[in-house]
C-alpha cells in the first residue's frame, strides 16, 4: 500500500511535515497545504454555506472527511514502515541542512525549524482504519474489533510499535468509523539513516525532539498498547471513573451510558501522538557515534511547553534585525503559516488545541511579555463540544489584550467549533496583511540553543 493512501492528512505530524516542507520550499500553506491557493476562494464558499446546516449535519460531513482518508481493515497488514519513511523523506527539498531534528511533533518546533532552515522527520504517524459497528463510547468493542489488524500491522513491520488510541471526547465523530492507529519507530529506518547522511551539513546538529508526555495505556502485545483518551482538559481519572463532565458530554450526545468502561491500564506509555518512546535514543545515540555527529537532546514535558520560548525568541530575532516585533500570531494544532508568519513579521506561538488549558497557558504569555500592538489568533475547529473548551469569545478577549489590532482571523465565532471554512480563511487573512518583510537569512543554531538552554522548562543537551 502506498504510504500518502495510509497516513492521515489531518493528523499533527502530518500537517507539521506539510507546513515545514513547503516553507523549506518557499512556499506557504494554503488549505492546510491540500489545495493550491487557487481552490481558496470556491472552497470558502462552499465550506462556509455548510455553517447554515443543521449541527449534527455538519457533524456527519467532518466525520465523512475523516472516513474518506481511513485503511480498509483487510489492507492493514499491507501498510509497509519503510515506505513510511521513504514518504516523510519524500517531502523536503535536497540540500544540505544544518540542523536536522527527530522525534516529537510539535508546533513552536515547525517555527524553531524554519528559523534554522532545519528539516524535521516525525517518530509518530496515525494510520486511520476504517471499521463499522461499535459506538465512540465502547472502548473495548474498538479494541475487540481491530486487535487482530493491529497484529497484522505489527507482524509485517517488526521496527514499529502500535499505539492505539480511542478518544471519545475530542475525537468522537472521527472514532464513529474508524480507528486511530499511531505508530512509531523503535530504530531509524533505512531512509532516515540515507536522509542524514546525504543531508546533514557539514558540522550540523542532529537534534532529538523528547515530549515527555505520558497516558495510562493497557498491554495488548509485546509491541501494542491501547491508549483510552488523550491530551486535552478531561483528565485521565475523568476518562477511566467518569464525573460530572464526563456525564453531561454523554447525556448531550445522546448516549446510552453515563461514564466509560475502557480496558483496565495496567501502565504507562508515552502519549501516543506526542510522547517520544525512549528506545529510540538509544538507537540514535549509536548511529551519532558510528558517525561522529553532533548529537543533542531537545526535551520538555507537554507540547505547548516549547512555545514561550520559541515565540520569545523570535521576538529577539525580529529586534536584532531592527525589525518591529509587536505582532504576535497564536497558531491552534494543524492552523500552522511558517511562511506567512516569516514575510509578515510575526512572532509565533503554537497552541495544541481550543481548549481552555491551552487558553489559560497562552494567557500566561502576554502576562510575563511586553505588550504586543496587534495579536491574531487562529482557531483549529474540531468539530465536537468535547469537554472543556475555550468558546470564540473568550478567545477573543486573548485577542483584546493587543494594544491596537486584536482579532480572529479568519474564525466565524458564531459557528465555532464547526466552523470548517477557516481551515481555508484563516490562510487568507494572514496574506491581507500589508507588512511584508523579505525572509531571512537563517538563524544560527547556536543563538537557538543558548536561548532555549536558558530556560529552567526545556532541556538542550548533548544526547550521550
Amino acid at each position: 500500500m502506498k504510504a500518502a493512501r495510509a497516513v492521515a492528512s489531518f493528523d499533527s505530524a502530518t500537517g507539521m511535515l506539510r507546513a515545514l516542507s513547503r516553507f523549506l520550499a518557499g512556499r506557504d500553506v494554503p488549505a492546510l497545504g491540500t489545495f493550491p491557493a487557487a481552490f481558496e476562494l470556491p472552497l470558502s464558499g462552499l465550506l462556509g454555506a455548510l455553517n447554515r446546516l443543521p449541527v449534527a449535519v455538519r457533524e456527519r460531513v467532518y466525520a465523512a472527511s475523516g472516513w474518506a482518508e481511513a485503511v480498509p481493515r483487510h489492507r492493514v497488514g499491507d501498510v509497509r514502515a519503510e515506505a513510511l519513511a521513504e514518504w516523510i523523506i519524500g517531502h523536503y527539498p535536497r540540500h544540505r541542512y544544518p540542523v536536522i531534528f527527530i522525534g516529537s511533533a510539535n508546533g513552536a518546533l515547525v517555527h524553531l525549524a524554519a528559523a534554522l532552515d532545519a528539516a524535521w522527520l516525525p517518530r509518530t504517524l496515525l494510520l486511520p482504519v476504517r471499521r463499522r459497528g461499535v459506538a465512540p463510547d465502547d472502548p473495548r468493542g474498538d479494541l475487540a474489533a481491530v486487535r487482530e489488524s493491529g497484529r497484522a500491522l505489527l507482524g509485517a513491520n517488526p521496527d514499529l510499535v502500535l499505539h492505539h488510541m480511542h478518544d471519545p471526547n475530542q475525537d468522537r465523530l472521527m472514532i464513529a468509523g474508524m480507528t486511530y492507529f499511531r505508530v512509531k519507530w523503535r530504530r531509524l529506518p533505512a531512509a532516515y539513516r540515507r536522509f542524514i547522511r546525504d543531508h546533514l551539513a557539514p558540522g550540523g546538529l542532529l537534534v532529538v525532539v523528547d515530549c515527555t508526555l505520558r497516558r495510562p495505556t493497557t498491554r495488548v502485545d509485546d509491541r501494542y498498547v491501547f491508549q483510552f483518551g488523550a491530551l486535552g482538559d478531561a483528565t485521565p481519572e475523568e476518562y477511566r471513573q467518569g464525573g460530572p463532565r464526563v456525564a453531561d458530554l454523554l447525556a448531550r450526545y445522546g448516549a446510552p451510558v453515563r461514564h466509560w468502561d475502557p480496558p483496565a491500564a495496567d501502565g504507562e506509555s508515552p502519549e501516543a501522538e506526542w510522547g517520544l518512546d525512549p528506545t529510540l535514543l538509544d538507537d540514535i545515540s549509536a548511529y551519532a557515534g558510528q558517525h561522529r555527529l553532533d548529537a543533542h537532546l531537545l526535551r520538555f514535558d507537554t507540547p505547548q511547553r516549547l512555545s514561550p520560548a520559541v515565540a520569545d525568541l523570535y521576538r529577539s530575532w525580529y529586534a536584532d534585525r531592527g525589525l518591529p516585533n509587536g505582532r504576535l500570531l497564536v497558531e491552534s494544532f494543524l492552523l500552522l503559516e511558517p511562511w506567512w508568519t516569516l514575510r509578515t513579521g510575526s512572532v509565533p506561538y503554537w497552541t495544541a488545541f481550543g481548549t481552555e488549558a491551552s487558553r489559560a497557558y497562552l494567557e500566561s504569555y502576554p502576562d510575563a511579555s511586553a505588550p504586543y500592538d496587534e495579536i491574531r489568533i487562529l482557531l483549529f475547529n474540531h468539530g465536537t463540544d468535547s469537554i472543556g473548551p475555550a468558546d470564540a469569545r473568550a478567545r477573543q478577549r486573548t485577542a483584546a489584550r493587543a494594544r491596537k489590532i486584536g482579532l480572529l482571523a479568519g474564525v466565524d465565532a458564531a459557528a465555532y467549533p464547526r466552523d470548517f471554512a477557516a481551515f481555508v480563511r484563516s490562510h487568507r487573512e494572514l496574506s491581507k496583511i500589508r507588512a511584508r518583510y523579505p525572509l531571512p537569512l537563517s538563524l544560527g543554531a547556536a543563538d537557538a540553543v543558548t536561548a532555549l538552554t536558558a530556560r529552567d522548562d526545556i532541556v538542550w543537551r548533548p544526547l550521550t
